[in-house]
């Protein structure tokens, strides 16, 4: 199996092909990133490697897509530009990476005849639906740019394999967090935020009073899952879009008081204003997932984060500045 990752050098892509790498049933791993958010340190170990290729290129650009396609079995496709307030503040670029882009991988698979596509959807999918928990076929109105780009890609992906007799597997991941996850700049994530914060210290910053929730989810069940969907043989689990998560609810509040314990570190948060585009609750029933791939999130909150910080704490230079 020859596989190709898009936004391989990338939080998620990276742990991905760290995996792959490993993996016996895959004879090559063939990663394309625009290392604009992506850091190739992540994956530079296997740069001399016989199995590994990497293609500097943007999925912006559909010449660089179908080269990088040349010769691939499967493409996992994990690169986007995330953050929701990102979205925000500019949705354009937001939409020629997101939904352009995608269409651009959709379609250098049907050009080199490339069966399976495993890409990264998200929970933002579900937009102001109020149910929780989550559940895959009931969802609401994207509530950020964001949302409408990886909902569009949930319909390409389906008029793509009816049409031209393609298989898809979307993952709706649920707030990743891991070893790899860049803390720096202005659209961080939570967690390698609080983690900095206390390393150096600081004070984070919640924004709202804390009560908001999050399905935290580590991203070696998210590794899991990627796996799971590319060589799944059951008919009935392509085709269909599934949701990633740990299937536990955790506020930020909590999660500072899990991180705070972990790094021994008493400092108190500082709260500031909701952000725009946010939703208040998300909590995934991780069901499908679980009977149609075999998937099972087995990494408890605390054991995860705890692995985070111990990652961060030991590489804390690579993100000094």
């Amino acid at each position: 199996m020859k596989v190709l990752v898009t936004g391989g050098a990338g939080f998620i892509g990276s742990n991905l092909v760290h995996r792959l790498m490993n993996d016996d049933r895959i004879t090559r791993v063939k990663v394309l990133d625009n290392l604009e958010t992506g850091r190739f340190a992540n994956i530079s170990a296997f740069k001399n490697h016989d199995k590994f290729e990497f293609i500097e290129g943007d999925i912006r650009n559909y010449g660089s897509c179908v080269g990088a396609a040349e010769g691939i079995d499967i493409i996992s496709h994990q690169a986007a530009l995330g953050s929701v307030p990102r979205s925000v503040k500019d949705p354009i670029t937001t939409h020629e990476v997101n939904a352009t882009g995608t269409l651009n991988i959709f379609n250098a698979a049907r050009e080199k005849k490339i069966k399976r596509v495993v890409y990264a959807a998200s929970s933002s999918t579900y937009g102001d639906h109020p149910g929780l928990p989550k559940v895959e076929d009931k969802i609401g109105s994207p509530i950020s740019p964001y949302g409408v780009t990886k909902l569009v890609n949930e319909l390409y992906a389906k008029v793509f394999a009816e049409l031209y007799d393609m298989e898809f597997i979307g993952l709706r991941y649920f707030n990743v967090y891991g070893p790899q996850q860049n803390p720096g700049g202005p659209y961080a994530a939570v967690i390698p935020l609080f983690i900095k914060s206390l390393l150096e210290n600081k004070s984070p910053t919640i924004n709202g009073a804390g009560d908001s929730s999050r399905d935290f989810t580590f991203v070696e069940d998210v590794v899991q899952a990627n796996l799971l969907a590319m060589f799944a043989e059951n008919t009935k689990a392509v085709n269909q879009v599934y949701n990633i998560a740990k299937g536990e609810q955790t506020t930020l509040n909590e999660l500072f008081n899990m991180l705070r314990e972990i790094s021994g570190n008493d400092i108190k948060p500082t709260h500031g204003p909701e952000r725009n585009g946010d939703i208040k609750h998300s909590l995934a029933d991780i069901t499908k997932a679980k009977q149609l791939l075999g998937y099972d999130p087995a990494t408890a909150p605390i054991e995860g984060l705890r692995k985070t910080f111990d990652w961060y704490k030991k590489n804390s230079l690579i993100f000094a500045a």
